[in-house]
């Protein structure tokens, strides 16, 4: 089955506070000696998403 596409629109400092708190959450988790690959594949595609000027 699709799932149903769903987009995101963030302003340049919602874009900032998601990136620094992934990279947190990341940090977080190399901590406890757990994977990153769910937050690293999240980064990827919020740094190569389009721009969409409004």
């Amino acid at each position: 089955m699709f799932q149903k596409k769903r987009y995101l629109y963030l302003s340049e400092a919602e874009y900032s506070i998601l990136v620094k708190s992934l990279v947190q959450l990341k940090n977080k988790l190399i901590q406890q000696n757990r994977f990153t690959d769910c937050v690293d594949e999240l980064l990827l595609k919020i740094a190569s998403s389009p721009t969409v000027k409004f």
